[in-house]
């Protein structure tokens, strides 16, 4: 299947890198390409005032998570001809390896979240029989991460724009230290809590997360997992955890429906607890984006539904 979408793309692309020239060479615009909601605002974030010296490109704008995308060719032609060109890494992200060759342009410069993580890069919780090891790509949901990320893209930014190195290493900074503001409220939350203990009855995006807050955590799915039905023995392991912990509410994801949650709660002691929505980004859209969401909008909502979830 990978060969064959290889094929397919880079005849398609050379097809519309040809007819693209003239709008190519017209543009004087700087290029910026990312693949997830998160890149998106950081980089606009680092770029502030200079943003509108830039193109900048989300691909997965309607709300299409990493997992289901599948590139046009008019976004590989994009890919190719950027400044700059940043994506996850992932498993998910097999189709980049074809997009990165040979580019129009020779200068464009990648970032990699994942390859930034290095040896920190979490593997999936699999099952026992699994041979090959997988890692969790969702590395987006850390702050900590994040802030890694923020000061690669202002170095890449650096190198393509040295005449505007200051706003950038400002703006870098500015963004740091609300990351590290709100680093601190997520851990005074959870160190003030009742509980440490979250119940997913949904996959499970949040690993990262609850390894920077020391939250143990027990979940339908690993990962994002293609799996669509849990079974009878998940459904009854995770009633039993909400009992065990004395747990008043479920967590499951944004793009998720309350069917699997509310058979975990009926299956448990205690029928009135509450189902609560984590949100891991997946399913950001240009709507979104236009009506004033960000990243750390995002994550302080998150920062309440914790402090719920975890009985403040």
């Amino acid at each position: 299947m990978k060969k064959t979408f290889a094929l397919i793309m880079a005849g398609l692309m050379l097809i519309l890198a040809l007819s693209s020239c003239n709008n190519i060479q017209n543009n004087d615009k700087k290029k910026i390409v990312v693949t997830i909601f998160p890149e998106y605002d950081w980089v606009m974030n680092v770029l502030g005032d200079l943003k509108e010296n830039y193109e900048v490109t989300l691909l997965m704008k309607n709300g299409t998570d990493l997992h289901n995308y599948q590139p046009t060719a008019d976004d590989m032609v994009k890919i190719s001809n950027c400044d700059l060109f940043i994506y996850v890494g992932g498993e998910s992200d097999f189709w980049v390896e074809n997009a990165l060759i040979n580019p129009m342009n020779k200068d464009r410069k990648t970032i990699n979240l994942m390859e930034i993580l290095g040896s920190n890069v979490l593997e999936e919780d699999l099952e026992e029989d699994k041979e090959e090891t997988e890692y969790d790509e969702h590395v987006w949901l850390s702050l900590l991460n994040t802030k890694l990320f923020v000061k690669e893209i202002s170095s890449a930014l650096l190198k393509i724009d040295e005449n505007n190195s200051k706003t950038y290493s400002d703006n870098s900074q500015k963004y740091a230290d609300e990351l590290d503001n709100l680093h601190n409220q997520f851990t005074s939350a959870v160190s003030e809590a009742s509980k440490n203990v979250l119940v997913f009855g949904d996959r499970f995006p949040f690993r990262y997360f609850c390894k920077d807050y020391g939250i143990t955590y027990f979940a339908a799915f690993e990962g994002c997992s293609a799996d669509v039905e849990a079974s009878f023995e998940t459904v009854i392991s995770l009633a039993e955890k909400l009992d065990e912990y004395d747990l008043n509410c479920i967590v499951k994801i944004e793009s998720s429906d309350d069917s699997l949650p509310g058979t975990i709660i009926n299956s448990s002691k205690n029928k009135d607890r509450t189902i609560l929505t984590l949100d891991s980004m997946q399913s950001v859209s240009e709507k979104d984006i236009k009506s004033g969401m960000t990243y750390l909008s995002i994550m302080k909502s998150n920062l309440e539904v914790l402090k719920t979830a975890l009985g403040n």
